[in-house]
């Protein structure tokens, strides 16, 4: 099994987010073999379409009790240990009162024993994706942060233990992952900028253990093309600073042009991506317009600061015609900008 390096030219790389549309097959046959149809699948078409960073889609993570969601949330809070899965009316009552929590409607699980990696095994999906990838690819993990805001803590009674303890178990995953990048997806902390400390703090101790490139992406959230999060990134350029990461993976497409002043201020020892692919619409962006948003960004930011441009955030919520025509535009537009 051979895995392959980020590649260093061109000077900005094509990346996607994670979620990939589970293809419908996958639903009506959620078996091994499907499964693994299914990344050969997301691959290839990622990478006939010039992508250089690929991911899995995430479809090691595929349930078809969640097909919705591809598992970003109930993947993880199933699969560790001092959670339970099975919700309680007096449960449920008890979460929908933390105003905290008020983004779901329920909780993903309930806290009642000491954290711990249960049947967690990171390193079989990332081994099975490094498998049939044949290219550079990125894994990706749920931030500390936002699964524990998923959560109904009947254990810790304490949310920062909570967070940290969530933290401790996913970082002794992480040190030995066969791919090209980890990326820690937060899409949480946007509209909580006050936890910004907390946060950082959690994710930093995934940070440290990872050997490979190391991301982090945030955006304000997305659910039926519907922004989460109320927030700015003005808000958070003292937490982006202090990620111990190498690039960022942030949605701009979905952002007002405004935005882009903030990450001025982010350290210059951190790379930048940047959203030029909106995933909450079913608009194709033309190349034209990939390549003026490229522009636009380096003009504001400076030169050498963009690594990356991706969609938003994944394509989970999008129409498998809609998400690979996307893929096809932002080649095209970070090709037009370089004039390669």
């Amino acid at each position: 099994m051979k895995v392959y390096n980020i590649p260093e030219n061109p000077r900005i790389l094509t990346t996607t987010v994670g979620s990939y549309s589970y293809p419908e097959w996958l639903l009506t046959m959620p078996n091994e073999q499907s499964r693994i149809d299914a990344l050969r699948v997301v691959f290839d078409t990622q990478r006939q379409f010039g992508i250089d960073l690929i991911t899995d889609g995430e479809l090691n993570r595929f349930d078809p009790n969640h097909p919705d969601t591809n598992g970003m949330i109930e993947y993880f809070v199933s699969r560790l240990s001092g959670i339970k899965t099975q919700i309680s009316i007096t449960e449920w009552r008890e979460f929908q009162k933390n105003e905290r929590l008020s983004f779901r409607k329920k909780p993903a699980g309930v806290v009642i024993d000491k954290i711990g990696e249960g049947y967690l095994n990171l390193y079989e999906d990332c081994t099975r994706s490094a498998s049939l990838a044949n290219a550079p690819f990125k894994f990706t993990v749920t931030s500390p942060y936002m699964l524990a805001r998923t959560l109904q803590d009947n254990y810790y009674y304490d949310f920062e233990k909570l967070v940290i303890s969530i933290a401790e178990v996913l970082s002794s995953q992480l040190s030995d992952l066969p791919c090209a990048c980890v990326q820690i997806d937060e899409a949480n902390i946007p509209g909580n900028p006050n936890d910004s400390d907390l946060c950082s703090k959690a994710i930093n101790l995934l940070l440290d253990k990872i050997q490979v490139e190391k991301a982090v992406h945030l955006c304000f959230g997305n659910y039926g093309g519907q922004t989460i999060q109320k927030g700015t990134w003005k808000a958070l350029v003292g937490f982006l600073n202090n990620l111990n990461c190498d690039h960022l993976v942030l949605e701009l497409k979905h952002r007002p042009i405004e935005d882009l002043d903030s990450l001025k201020l982010i350290d210059t020892r951190i790379k930048i991506g940047i959203g030029v692919i909106d995933i909450k619409s079913n608009h194709i962006e033309t190349p034209d317009e990939i390549a003026f948003l490229i522009d636009t960004a380096e003009e504001k930011l400076g030169p050498d600061r963009i690594r990356f441009v991706h969609p938003d955030c994944g394509f989970w919520m999008l129409k498998r015609s809609v998400a690979d025509r996307k893929m096809e535009a932002l080649v095209r537009g970070r090709d037009r900008y370089l004039g390669i």
